[in-house]
């Protein structure tokens, strides 16, 4: 948190209040947006319960107790269910998925069972078996070193309050008398309760807990509410009704603002608008530089929810569907007609956009996905991805053969996570035709040819062996996070060393560059799809390169077009010459972040 001493001119000596200082604290912007508004301070209702031993005698009765508590808590979720379709679309779907998952959580998941076997065999109350094993998986979720899924967390923790407030008889503390142009300040939200929120009435929220991967974040993108997230120390100095900003797009939250603040503040909310009439503009407009190089901006996309916000950013197609969602909060792995059922959805909806689903990223570091052993010693270096899934034959198996049904109503490709070498990607289209000629054989529908079947590159050792690989592989989508995280030794989500994570390092461009130039020798596709694609400041480094495919977030479509559309190949050229011919990183991160292109 800052203080702005300096802020407040001499005719205001406080903050728009009269009599409060400006105070200034930094979190995560996860929903674009500037709101000006008054503190709504919300008390999510947390509940801790009674802690105490139970006589081995009771322990059955015990049980009944927390499983009545489990049956309520599905019948609440129901009843969310219900509600959930009168939200906007993109709301309604994001939180139906989320509540299947509740219930999911509720039907004899890893949570339910060590509850039970808490009052088991440590002879304790439901309540502080509860919290004893909800406060174990949330460390287990937030040793992850993947953020969607460390993101879950508040999943969990929701779960768990759920469980408690049905075993005390606690009654949910809902919205109540929101002022219009609140801004709700809470030490977490969960998504249920976002999905309560009116936009009519609530001008942003912000949480003290979170992540940008959370479902809440997903949702207050969903509803279009800007949001900030992992707020420290906010609540400590606020109070019901105090004048706030919130600054969704540099995470602040900005409280007793002085009289300037709030006057810049609003030119910027009005500029924000601008902006975004004039970005939307080029929605039906192609990425073509302006000596006719046609640049091809696709979305990546966690969710089918999301869909409704690619199709209107104007992306081109999906060039990474991540898949993972499918097998999490389950006891059993998801059969075939489950997933093509889902996947079928998400081609028909692309309206014969191209559409690259990434087979089951999963093992070592993903909690609960059945037969992965649980949190592996060093989950990065683990059986996780290719490795995960060539060691379970039937589960790669019937995702493939889902994949292929879907193909059959609109272009897909497929696309393998973690390859390192020739040999796994030759074992995975030896399964993907096998699976084509059994389901050919059954009369079943799939294209007459297969899809076509790339790889990501995002090891080092798969960026120096590109040659071979393009010899195998139809095309290569470069995973710049995981490439970076690599090359670099190091863990993005270690607080102790996040600052050294620098995909613009020389190895990281070097390694990019030498995949790019493998592929196009081979003539096959090439692809960015990690965070660099989305930073409009690097599309003539990337253009540069070769690359003519990038994918993004939904919501950097837009200003990544703008940015191509003002650009020239050869200017992109001539710069990505200069910056390869660099060994500092500093001086690199000047001539990216500083050029005049």
């Amino acid at each position: 948190m800052k203080t702005d001493p300096g802020a407040a001119s001499a005719s205001s000596p406080g903050g728009a209040s009269g009599s409060y200082p400006q105070r200034i604290f930094q979190g995560v912007g996860v929903s674009v947006g500037v709101a000006v508004g008054t503190v709504y301070l919300h008390d999510a209702g947390m509940v801790q319960g009674p802690e105490y031993t139970i006589p081995a005698n009771r322990i059955e009765a015990e049980k009944k107790r927390f499983q009545a508590a489990v049956n309520a808590a599905a019948r609440q979720v129901e009843r969310l269910q219900s509600k959930a379709s009168f939200l906007p679309a993109a709301a309604s779907e994001e939180l139906g998925f989320l509540l299947d998952a509740y219930q999911q959580m509720l039907k004899g998941s890893r949570l339910v069972r060590g509850v039970e076997r808490r009052i088991a065999e440590e002879r304790i109350n439901a309540e502080a078996a509860v919290r004893q094993e909800i406060s174990l998986l949330l460390e287990v979720f937030a040793a992850m070193d993947d953020a969607y899924l460390a993101g879950r967390a508040a999943d969990i923790r929701d779960v768990g309050q759920r469980l408690v407030r049905n075993l005390t008889k606690t009654p949910y503390k809902a919205f109540a008398h929101l002022p219009r142009n609140a801004v709700i300040l809470a030490s977490d939200l969960s998504p249920a309760d976002t999905a309560l929120l009116d936009p009519k009435l609530v001008a942003g929220f912000a949480t003290c807990a979170g992540g940008a991967e959370s479902h809440t974040a997903i949702m207050a993108r969903s509803l279009a509410i800007p949001a900030v997230v992992g707020v420290a120390d906010m609540l400590r100095q606020v109070r019901q009704g105090a004048p706030v900003i919130l600054d969704g797009i540099h995470g602040r939250i900005i409280l007793d603002p002085t009289p300037e603040t709030l006057a810049d503040y609003r030119k910027q909310r009005a500029e924000l608008l601008r902006q975004r009439r004039a970005l939307s503009r080029l929605k039906d407009l192609p990425a073509v530089t302006t000596d006719g190089l046609r640049v091809a901006l696709m979305a990546n996309i966690e969710l089918p929810s999301e869909i409704d916000a690619v199709l209107a950013a104007g992306a081109e197609g999906i060039g990474l569907f991540r898949t993972e969602f499918l097998y999490m909060n389950r006891h059993e792995w998801p059969n075939e007609d489950e997933q093509y059922a889902i996947l079928r959805d998400v081609v028909c909806r692309m309206q014969g956009r191209p559409v690259t689903i990434r087979t089951l990223d999963a093992g070592g570091d993903k909690l609960d996905i059945p037969g992965t052993g649980g949190p592996a010693t060093n989950p990065a270096l683990g059986l996780r991805a290719v490795r995960f899934q060539l060691a379970q034959p039937d589960v790669m198996e019937a995702q493939l053969a889902a994949i292929l049904r879907a193909a059959a109503h609109g272009p897909v490709r497929i696309l393998v996570p973690m390859i390192s070498s020739v040999d796994e990607i030759t074992q995975v289209r030896a399964v993907l035709e096998r699976v084509h000629r059994r389901l050919k054989r059954s009369k079943v529908e799939v294209p007459a040819k297969l899809p076509p079947l790339g790889i990501m590159i995002e090891i080092p050792g798969a960026a120096l062996s590109a040659d071979a690989l393009a010899c195998e592989a139809d095309f290569f989508a470069i995973g710049t996070n995981d490439l970076t995280q690599y090359t670099l030794a190091i863990d993005r989500g270690d607080e102790a060393v996040a600052h050294l994570f620098n995909p613009q390092h020389p190895a990281v461009l070097r390694l990019i560059h030498f995949t790019t130039g493998a592929a196009m020798r081979a003539r096959i596709p090439v692809s960015v799809c990690g965070e660099m694609a989305g930073d409009p400041r690097v599309s003539a480094l990337l253009i540069g390169f070769g690359i003519d495919q990038l994918s993004m977030s939904a919501a950097s479509i837009p200003r990544v077009k703008q940015r191509i559309r003002r650009l020239a190949q050869s200017e992109a050229q001539s710069h990505t010459r200069q910056v390869m011919s660099e060994h500092d990183p500093h001086q690199i991160e000047k001539l990216i972040f500083g050029q005049s292109l």
